[in-house]
C-alpha cells in the first residue's frame, strides 16, 4: 500500500465505528453515518482527491486518486447519500460553471450539503439523450421550459437539477441541446415518486415542467453545448461505476461464499461469478491506465455491460443457493431487486451494446 493509501486507511480507522465490518449490512443503510462520512471525507480532501486543495481535494494525479478510491472500495466505505451530486453534477459545475456558479454550488454539491438530480432520461427516449424533447425557449433573459423527465433519481429530495433541454432544432439532434441549472422548487415543477417493487437505496421520480422560468445565467456551459457538458460529466462517473459494480458483485456473493454446501452446478456458477468480479477489477484498472496515458479506452462500454450483469448474476446466485432459507432473510430478496437497476443506471445495457457494436466493432449504425 502507498503512503497515501495508508493515510486514507488511518482516516477510515478513526472515522468508522469499531463494529463497522461485522455489522456492515446495518451500517449500509445508516443515513446519518453516510451523511457524516461524505462531509468528513470532503473536509479532509479524500472525497475527490484529484481536485485542488482550494476546491477540497489533495492535488493528486489520476493514478494516485484512483488508488485512494480503491482503498475505499476495499474498506466498503459508506455509500454517498447523493451519488450523482458528487459524481456527475459537481464535476460538470467545476468544468463548465461560471465563477458565480462554482462559488455558490460546487462545495455544497461535493460535500453533500445540497442534493442534485440529473434531468436526462425522458419517456420515449430513455438513455438516448439526443432524442430528448423537453424544450427551453429564451426570451428577455429567461428560459421557459416545458416537458417531462423520468427515472430521475432522488428528484423528490434534491434541491437542484442539471436539466438537459432542446434549445435549437435542425441539424444533428445533439447539437441543439443545452444544460440548465434548475431549482426544483421553481413554480411549474411537479415531482412524482415512482413506486418500486421493493426497498430501494435511492428513489426514482418523474418530473413535469410546465412553463418553468429559468434565468439565463443558470445556463451551464455554452448555449446549444449541452451534449459536451453531459459527455464530460458522465466521463467522471466511469470509474465510480466500475468500482461500485465490482464492490456490489463481491458483496452480493457473500452469502454464497458463506454457504455450508454447494451443488456442483452452483460451484461452477460461483467460479464464473468470482472470475467476472476479477475481470471487472482488472479491466477497470486497464481502462484507467489507458486514460491516464491519453490513450483511447474502447473497453469502457464493455466494462459497464460486464459489471452491471455481473452484479445481477451474483445476487441471483445467492438467492438460489439460499433456497428455502431465503424466506427468513428478506435482505437477499432486496439485494436481487436492487441489482436489477444496474443494467439501467449509467446507460442501459441495450445502449452499451449499441455503442460496442458501432464504436468498437465498427458495425453500421442501426444494424446490418
Amino acid at each position: 500500500m502507498t503512503d497515501l493509501g495508508a493515510m486514507f486507511d488511518a482516516f477510515l480507522d478513526d472515522f468508522l465505528p469499531a463494529d463497522y465490518v461485522e455489522d456492515y449490512q446495518r451500517y449500509r443503510t445508516d443515513a446519518e453515518l453516510r451523511k457524516a462520512y461524505q462531509a468528513a471525507a470532503f473536509d479532509e480532501g479524500w472525497l475527490i482527491p484529484e481536485w485542488s486543495r482550494p476546491e477540497g481535494g489533495r492535488d493528486l494525479n489520476g493514478a494516485d486518486a484512483l488508488a485512494v478510491k480503491l482503498v475505499g472500495a476495499r474498506r466498503r466505505v459508506p455509500r454517498f447519500m447523493n451519488i450523482q451530486g458528487v459524481g456527475v453534477a459537481a464535476p460538470a459545475i467545476r468544468a463548465f460553471g461560471t465563477a458565480a456558479q462554482r462559488d455558490r454550488l460546487l462545495r455544497p454539491a461535493a460535500r453533500g450539503d445540497e442534493w442534485w438530480a440529473l434531468g436526462m432520461s425522458e419517456p420515449g427516449a430513455g438513455s438516448d439523450l439526443a432524442s430528448l424533447r423537453t424544450t427551453a425557449t429564451l426570451a428577455d433573459g429567461v428560459f421557459t421550459v416545458n416537458g417531462q423527465k423520468i427515472w430521475t433519481t432522488q428528484g423528490d429530495e434534491a434541491r437542484w437539477c442539471t436539466l438537459y433541454v432542446r434549445t435549437a432544432t435542425g441539424g444533428k439532434p445533439h447539437h441543439g441541446i443545452s444544460c440548465l441549472i434548475l431549482d426544483l422548487r421553481s413554480p411549474g415543477v411537479v415531482v412524482r415518486p415512482i413506486r418500486t417493487a421493493g426497498p430501494a437505496v435511492e428513489s426514482f421520480c418523474e418530473v413535469f415542467l410546465d412553463d418553468v422560468q429559468v434565468p439565463e445565467d443558470a445556463l451551464l456551459g455554452p448555449l446549444n453545448g449541452g451534449w459536451t457538458v453531459a459527455m464530460s460529466s458522465l466521463e467522471h462517473e466511469r470509474d465510480m461505476i466500475w468500482i461500485n459494480t465490482w464492490l456490489e458483485t463481491s458483496r452480493a456473493l457473500g452469502p454464497t461464499l458463506r454457504a455450508p454446501h454447494l451443488a456442483q452446478h452452483q460451484l461452477v456458477k460461483l467460479g464464473r461469478a468470482l472470475a467476472d468480479a476479477e475481470s471487472v477489477r482488472l479491466t477497470g484498472l486497464r481502462t484507467a491506465a489507458q486514460r491516464f496515458a491519453d490513450l483511447p479506452s474502447p473497453a469502457a462500454s464493455i466494462l459497464k455491460l460486464l459489471g452491471s450483469e455481473s452484479v445481477q448474476r451474483a445476487a441471483l446466485l445467492s438467492l438460489e443457493v439460499a433456497g428455502e432459507r431465503a424466506f427468513d432473510d428478506p435482505a437477499l430478496f432486496d439485494e436481487r431487486l436492487e441489482s436489477l437497476g444496474a443494467t439501467i443506471y449509467g446507460g442501459t445495457s441495450e445502449v452499451q451494446r449499441n455503442i460496442i457494436a458501432e464504436r468498437t466493432l465498427g458495425l453500421p449504425k442501426g444494424g446490418l
